[in-house]
């Protein structure tokens, strides 16, 4: 199972972003976000090991944009992805989203 494979965990929530791979341009949204990947939900298709270039909208609004190879596809509901070389600092935009307790207030 793809949860078992994971080295980070995934949580809850839902982000918009703008997704792009062989099979054209889409909007969509993710159900779930770690460190390491996320799930597209999507009515999109993509292969599994498909390079895919995306955006995700951050909840200040900024564009994050990440890279990232499928990993498992759901068909009619979306695929997971496995990011590439992520930067510290994009990292530490998502870290809020992963980790709420992270966020300094």
């Amino acid at each position: 199972m793809a949860d078992e494979r994971r080295k980070s965990k995934r949580v809850p929530v839902l982000i918009e972003l703008l997704w792009e791979g062989e099979a054209g341009k889409y909007e969509a949204r993710t159900n779930d976000l770690s460190e390491g990947g996320c799930f597209v939900d999507t009515i999109g298709q993509a292969s599994v090991g498909e390079h895919i270039i995306f955006k995700l909208k951050l909840p200040s609004g900024e564009w994050l944009n990440v890279e990232g190879d499928v990993t498992y596809v759901d068909p009619r509901v979306g695929f997971g992805i496995r990011f590439r070389s992520l930067s510290e600092a994009d990292k530490a935009k998502m870290a809020p989203l992963i980790d709420p307790g992270s966020q300094s207030r």
